[in-house]
C-alpha cells in the first residue's frame, strides 16, 4: 500500500513537472511564435506594404516590446542581436550563391536578401536564451572553452565553405560526439533536477525547427528551388543543417553565459548529482 501510494505521488508529481515543461517551453518560444505568427497574416497587408518589409517592422516593434515589458532582458537583446549578424551575413552568402530564394519585392532588400531574415535565426537565440533562464540551465562535463569555441567556428564556415570544397559536416560531427559526449544539460522544474545528455538536445532542438521551416517555407518566408512549382516538404538533410546552426547558436549563448558567470573552468560542477535523466 505504501508502494503504491509513493508511486501515484511519483506520477501526479511527473505529469505536473511535465506540463510546467511544456509551458516553460511555450513561453521560451515566444518570439519564434509570434513572428510565425506576422507571417501567417503578413498576406493580409500585400496591399498596404510589401511582405518583407511588413515582417522587417513586426519583427522590431515585437523585439522592443519583449524587451520592454521585461520579457527580455539586456543581454539577451545583445545576444539576438549577434545572432542577427550572423544570420543576415549568412543569407547574403547563400542567396548569392542559390541555396535559396526570396522572390517577393520588398524596399528592405539587401542584395535579395530581406533584413528582417535575420530575425529568423535570432529567434532560435531567443528560444535558447528564454529556456535557459526559465529551467535555470546548467552544463555539467562541458567541453574545455577553447575547444567548444573551435567547434563553434568550423560549424559556422563550413556554412560557407561549403561551396568551394568537400562538406566537412560529417567530420566535425565526430569531433562533436567525441568532445560532447559526456556533456549533461541539467534543468529545474518544481524545484526538482532534470538532466539529457547535451548531444540529445541538440538533435531534438534543431528536429523541432526543421518542423518550424516546413511551415515558414509554407507561409513564403523563403522557398528553396525544389519549392518554385509549388510548396514540398523541405529536405530531410535540412535536419542536419539546423542541428548543426543548434549547436553553433548554443556554444555561443553557453560561452556568453559562463563568461558573465566568471567560470574560469572548462567545467562546471553543479548541485545536480541526483538529477533525473530522460
Amino acid at each position: 500500500m505504501i508502494i503504491y501510494i509513493y508511486n501515484l505521488k511519483a506520477l501526479k508529481t511527473g505529469i505536473r513537472h511535465f506540463f510546467t515543461f511544456v509551458r516553460q517551453q511555450a513561453l521560451a518560444c515566444l518570439f519564434p511564435a509570434l513572428v510565425f505568427t506576422m507571417l501567417a497574416v503578413s498576406h493580409l497587408f500585400k496591399g498596404v506594404m510589401p511582405r518583407y518589409d511588413f515582417m522587417l517592422m513586426a519583427c522590431v516593434l515585437i523585439q522592443a516590446a519583449m524587451y520592454y515589458t521585461k520579457i527580455e532582458t539586456g543581454d539577451e537583446v545583445l545576444v539576438i542581436c549577434i545572432f542577427h549578424l550572423l544570420g543576415l551575413m549568412m543569407e547574403l552568402f547563400k542567396v548569392h550563391y542559390g541555396s535559396w530564394t526570396y522572390p517577393e519585392f520588398a524596399y528592405t532588400k539587401l542584395f535579395g536578401v530581406p533584413l528582417y531574415s535575420g530575425f529568423m535565426y535570432a529567434s532560435v537565440a531567443s528560444y535558447l536564451c528564454q529556456a535557459w533562464r526559465r529551467l535555470d540551465l546548467e552544463i555539467l562535463h562541458w567541453p574545455h572553452h577553447y575547444t567548444a569555441r573551435v567547434i563553434g567556428v568550423f560549424i559556422y564556415l563550413n556554412f560557407f565553405t561549403n561551396h568551394f570544397i568537400y562538406d566537412v559536416r560529417y567530420l566535425i560531427g565526430l569531433l562533436i560526439l567525441y568532445f560532447f559526449r559526456r556533456s549533461i544539460v541539467v534543468f529545474y522544474l518544481g524545484g526538482k533536477a532534470y538532466r539529457m545528455p547535451t548531444i540529445l538536445s541538440f538533435l531534438l532542438i534543431g528536429f523541432f525547427i526543421w518542423l518550424a521551416e516546413n511551415v515558414a517555407t509554407l507561409l513564403g518566408a523563403w522557398k528553396y528551388a525544389y519549392q518554385h512549382n509549388g510548396w514540398a516538404m523541405v529536405n530531410y538533410q535540412k535536419i542536419s543543417s539546423w542541428g548543426f546552426l543548434v549547436i553553433v547558436s548554443f556554444i555561443i549563448v553557453a560561452e556568453l553565459k559562463m563568461l558573465k558567470q566568471g567560470v574560469k573552468q572548462a567545467k562546471r560542477i553543479a548541485p545536480a548529482d541526483e538529477a533525473i535523466t530522460i
